[in-house]
């Protein structure tokens, strides 16, 4: 039986991402914000999450874009500028 009081939830590291490919996937851009699959999509089609359109069903996420997010998320939990 799996134990199920370690409810602790592990993110990806954002060195993983600055090694990683030019774009993420939606998904992927979730799993690092720390939201849902259909949160991130929400945010995609409000423009609160930049993408790249490849085609009327395809879009992908700049590195660039959502490590200075989250760089941004960062800072501001230290006390810094955004």
């Amino acid at each position: 039986m799996p134990d199920l009081t370690d409810t602790t939830k592990t993110y990806p590291s954002l060195e993983r991402l600055r090694q990683g490919p030019p774009t993420v996937s939606i998904e992927t851009s979730a799993e690092y914000l720390g939201v849902s699959r259909a949160f991130a999509y929400s945010m995609a089609k409000t423009g609160r999450l930049p993408v790249i359109h490849l085609s009327a069903k395809r879009k992908r996420v700049p590195t660039s874009k959502l490590l200075k997010m989250l760089e941004g998320e960062t800072a501001q939990a230290a006390g810094g500028a955004a």
